[in-house]
């Protein structure tokens, strides 16, 4: 979060400071599954029959 976001929004800024930015977290760790997701299942078959 950069400062003018800070000053923008200062009771978001609080809430991260205290608990961390858990939406960055849950978008990280969001991506995390994806990318094992697409390791331990071939998803090729399901996007070429959606892409017809």
């Amino acid at each position: 979060m950069s400062s003018a976001d800070s000053t923008e929004a200062p009771i978001y800024a609080g809430l991260v400071e205290e608990q961390g930015d858990v939406p960055a977290e849950v978008r990280r760790v969001a991506e995390e599954v994806l990318r094992e997701a697409d390791r331990a299942i071939d998803f090729g078959t399901v996007r070429t029959a959606a892409a017809r």
